[in-house]
């Protein structure tokens, strides 16, 4: 019998995407319920959106707000959090080193650890120095990995895969999908792996 799954859609630069990445491995395996990985960009949905920026930025209440909800709920998850200096950053490079991890299953430990670096420990994680280090730290070949991610076919893949998103109507991230049902926030995250359990078939 195949195993519930669930799609987990999330953004390096999403700061509630950084609380989803440190918990769906340990709660979805809990759950009986396997991962699909599915990192993608958002500056192209939110554009698709009419939006230049961060709605966190457009609206500083909203933002005010999501920075001290962050630091509440990372107490809450015993997570480590430091309000980034720059916010987003540029998730670019680390969605498509990320890329090349879902094919060879390092995707989790990669994504927890470039997450940590931005929302943990103030890096900027756009920076291809702090990437390579991050793939040391794992002991992955960080320069053969690198060249890989920037290479043509895996560029587009990545496009691919952010276009998907826009397609599927995700407006925002972390968002979970089991089936055609889309769960937004990482609030939602329990309540999709609880509906990957029920969801006959």
């Amino acid at each position: 019998m195949q195993r519930p799954r669930v799609e987990f859609w999330y953004e390096f630069a999403s700061s509630y995407s950084y609380l989803s990445v440190m918990r769906v491995e340990a709660l979805a395996g809990a759950a009986g319920v396997d991962v699909a990985w599915r990192p993608f960009l958002l500056g192209p949905v939110f554009l698709s959106l009419g939006w230049n920026d961060s709605p966190f930025n457009i609206y500083p209440p909203k933002g005010r707000y999501m920075w001290r909800d962050l630091a509440r709920l990372a107490e809450k998850y015993d997570l480590p959090f430091r309000v980034p200096s720059r916010f987003p950053r540029n998730g670019l490079l680390a969605a498509r080193v990320a890329l090349l991890g879902v094919e060879e299953g390092w995707i989790a430990p990669f994504s927890r650890e470039i997450m940590r670096a931005n929302f943990a420990e103030d890096r900027e994680i756009g920076d291809e120095e702090v990437v390579e280090a991050v793939l040391r730290d794992l002991g992955l070949p960080a320069g053969e990995l690198l060249a890989a991610a920037v290479a043509t076919d895996n560029k587009l893949a990545l496009r691919h895969q952010t276009e998907e998103a826009t397609a599927l109507g995700l407006f925002g991230a972390p968002t979970f999908r089991v089936g055609d049902e889309l769960f937004w926030g990482n609030d939602r995250l329990e309540d999709a792996l609880d509906w990957a359990n029920r969801r006959p078939g």
